[in-house]
């Protein structure tokens, strides 16, 4: 199969992508590779390693020796938002060298691939087949080591679970140099799917796959006047969905606070296609616009440039629309057609902020919008789903209830203080906030969000005692 055609996104700091490839060792060497800045998506915090990109089981293995005190952590295409994937003064091992598609089952639905394939790559060669990945968040540039470390889920979680219901099986390089074949429903299966790259490095997964007769979705539109409205709609219909997002105007106040415009959709049958789109039903074809300028002004998104955007985004949305046909990247990665989005929010980058709340604490949803209405975030990329069950990893994300996600600049007055805040009334309604978005949060409340925390810090005191495997997360957070 060819090699991964999406190059790593490297922040505006680090050296050239160019710079950061040629930072390889081999199998057998013990020099160490150049030293980079190294952010996560949201680029808030960038801090220093040394970067290696093994190609190989063997090279991934000569490059644990050369982590050297500070250990390493795995990093796929950079878009963790906060600091998963940086280890200040360590080593990050780039697994985008990894990258070969190794057994397709097309009779079973199933794939055997390393984990620095992306889901991109995974999407060119499937779709043809008939074929489609089982969980997509909102961009298709992630890596299945990291789309397993991170548990990631997408629109369909009310349905399908996160993204490790889907996997088979994992091989997972430990700290003592060995490769062990992880088993789905073991201990270290459940400790690595969320695990944030701390059980060991994923270098390859078998998942299964969604059956698809095109590559176009069947979606339907329509706007919801308040928060109320949204969550009753989304109560009432959801199960009908595969599915399901809703992107939410949190400027909006009064009668109008939460106002959204709701999406949802399957994937779209053969028959529902017209004559000239059933010549190719499978192509798979996104498109891409010019990248953002590398350099833009501070404050260009503020509370009056975004609620002007949320204002006439809402107006323009359809009051009811049915049966629209889309191409995938248009519904499930919209921004993907915009390399380098992140960098509209300037120099001082951004903070996705992504909580979730059981049902039964819808009150304190409510309470918790107003409150971002009336700090006045500018986030024009605001989004609520529903949750169905949670999966078996220790340091997973979903649960049943609603989750909302935010940008906010990073540069907002007060910001980190009012966050804080909000992580209070997160935990102190059971619910938790996402690690793989996270940037800031603050170890003491951690425990409240993740009754399992205990047992991963337990099983990683036991099968990484040196600590080998660590990041700038993991310090800040005391995993």
């Amino acid at each position: 199969m060819p090699a991964d055609s999406a190059p790593p996104a490297v922040p505006a700091t680090a050296t050239t992508p160019e710079a950061v490839s040629a930072a390889l060792i081999e199998a057998d060497s013990t020099v160490l590779p150049e030293t980079v800045s190294v952010s996560g998506w949201g680029r808030t915090a960038p801090t220093t390693a040394r970067l290696i990109r093994p190609r190989s089981p063997e090279e991934a293995v000569a490059a644990l020796k050369a982590c050297g005190e500070r250990g390493g952590i795995a990093r796929g295409l950079g878009r963790a938002y906060g600091d998963a994937a940086q280890n200040a003064g360590g080593a990050v091992l780039d697994m985008t060298g990894m990258d070969r598609i190794h057994a397709i089952d097309a009779d079973a639905g199933t794939v055997l691939c390393d984990a620095g394939v992306s889901l991109h790559h995974l999407m060119e060669v499937l779709l043809p087949l008939g074929w489609f990945v089982p969980v997509t968040p909102g961009t298709r540039y992630v890596t299945v080591g990291g789309a397993i470390g991170t548990d990631i889920h997408g629109k369909n979680h009310h349905g399908s679970g996160s993204f490790s219901r889907h996997v088979m099986a994992i091989e997972l390089l430990t700290a003592d140099g060995t490769v062990q074949a992880v088993e789905h429903g073991t201990a270290l299966f459940d400790a690595t799917t969320g695990g944030m790259g701390l059980t060991g490095v994923i270098l390859a997964a078998t998942l299964r796959l969604h059956p698809v007769e095109t590559s176009l979705m069947s979606v339907d539109t329509e706007r919801a006047a308040d928060l109320d409205d949204l969550m009753a709609r989304l109560t009432a219909t959801d199960h009908r969905y595969r599915y399901s997002v809703a992107w939410i105007d949190l400027l909006a106040r009064g009668t109008a606070m939460g106002r959204s415009v709701l999406t949802r959709g399957d994937h779209a049958p053969l028959d529902a296609l017209p004559a000239r789109a059933r010549r190719a039903p499978l192509a798979f074809r996104p498109g891409q616009l010019p990248p953002a300028p590398r350099f833009l002004p501070e404050g260009l998104l503020g509370p009056k440039s975004v609620g002007l955007f949320n204002e006439l985004w809402y107006r323009k949305a359809p009051r009811l629309r049915l049966g629209e046909l889309q191409k995938m990247s248009t519904f499930f990665h919209p921004l993907d057609g915009v390399p380098h989005w992140n960098r509209v929010y300037g120099r001082s980058g951004f903070v996705q902020y992504q909580f979730v709340v059981g049902y039964g604490q819808e009150e304190a949803l409510r309470r918790i919008v107003g409150r971002i209405s009336e700090h006045r975030c500018p986030s024009f990329l605001a989004v609520l789903k529903r949750f169905g069950e949670g999966d078996p990893g220790w340091l997973s994300f979903p649960m049943p209830g609603w989750t909302l996600a935010l940008d906010i600049p990073a540069n907002l007055p007060g910001l980190g203080a009012f966050l804080d805040e909000l992580d209070e009334e997160v935990a102190a309604s059971d619910g938790r906030v996402y690690l793989a978005k996270d940037s800031r949060l603050r170890p003491e409340v951690l425990a409240a969000m993740y009754p399992r925390l205990d047992d991963f810090r337990a099983l990683r005191a036991d099968l990484d005692p040196r600590g080998l495997f660590r990041s700038d997360l993991s310090r800040r957070l005391a995993l």
